[in-house]
């Protein structure tokens, strides 16, 4: 079934009943009475909630407790209709003011996000910044909804970026807690023969790309060396968001690139999760 937004229930809801966002903003405004004749766009409003994902939901109490209130009102409604009841109306939910039940489930989709993690996507506790936190967890999430829809591309990218995101927490965590270990990593690569490293990093971490993050964070036994190497064969992928890249390497984003991303990312979040 096709994923809907709540942004674009919102953009339907508006289209068939005009007044429900002034009366959301305005609650003394008029509060018009909907009957069979609309059984249709009510139909289509509870056809859209139920294909919005549930991590998309509100998580505000009194939101959630407004969509309900209001999508069990309109679903009454319908079955009343069709059983018969012509004269069956929906104006406001008792108990819920003078909203009307279409308001209500408006204003409660109107207060959602059109992204978030789904709630099976690895939590990554260690991250302190909730904010850091949420937007690789929203990568990794979107990476494996990609992955189910055969979206390679999107998937191989998204988690590469997850990877990326997550070693650089993780180098700079550890170099706060080990200073100067990360200068001996870089010189222990360089040096090697042959040398692992074969140009000196941006002394901003932030600037290098996954193979540096990848080759420190292994020399420092920040990730496993099994982790290192699944991360090595997908790191490649991770720079054919570029188009002229991908096709002077002649390389593209398959089911295989797509797997292989993801198994990184979920390797290294396994890696830096504490026992």
């Amino acid at each position: 079934m096709p994923r809907v937004v709540p942004s674009q229930a919102v953009a339907v809801i508006d289209r068939m009943f005009t007044w429900a966002a002034a009366q959301s903003m305005n609650p003394d405004s008029a509060c018009p009475m909907i009957s069979l004749r609309q059984l249709g766009q009510i139909v289509t409003i509870l056809n859209l909630v139920r294909q919005v994902p549930e991590e998309l939901l509100p998580l505000d109490s009194d939101r959630h407790m407004e969509l309900l209130a209001g999508v069990s009102s309109l679903e009454a409604a319908v079955e009343a209709w069709q059983g018969g009841n012509k004269q069956y109306h929906v104006v406001t939910v008792p108990g819920f003011g003078p909203l009307h039940a279409v308001t209500l489930v408006r204003r409660a989709l109107a207060s959602c996000s059109d992204e978030a993690p789904s709630p099976k996507t690895t939590q990554l506790p260690f991250i302190g910044d909730q904010a850091l936190r949420d937007s690789i967890r929203l990568d990794m999430s979107t990476a494996h909804q990609d992955l189910a829809e055969g979206e390679w591309k999107g998937a191989t990218v998204l988690a590469g970026s997850a990877v990326e995101a997550l070693l650089l927490w993780a180098l700079q965590e550890h170099e706060t807690q080990n200073a100067g270990a990360r200068a001996g990593a870089i010189a222990a690569l360089r040096g090697s023969q042959p040398p692992v490293l074969t140009r000196q990093p941006d002394a901003n971490p932030e600037r290098w790309d996954l193979h540096e993050y990848v080759e420190v964070a292994a020399q420092l036994g920040i990730i496993a060396a099994d982790t290192a190497a699944q991360t090595r064969l997908a790191r490649r992928f991770r720079d054919l968001i570029h188009p002229g890249r991908a096709q002077r390497l002649g390389q593209k984003c398959d089911r295989a690139t797509a797997h292989g991303a993801i198994a990184s990312v979920e390797a290294v979040a396994r890696d830096l999760t504490p026992p």
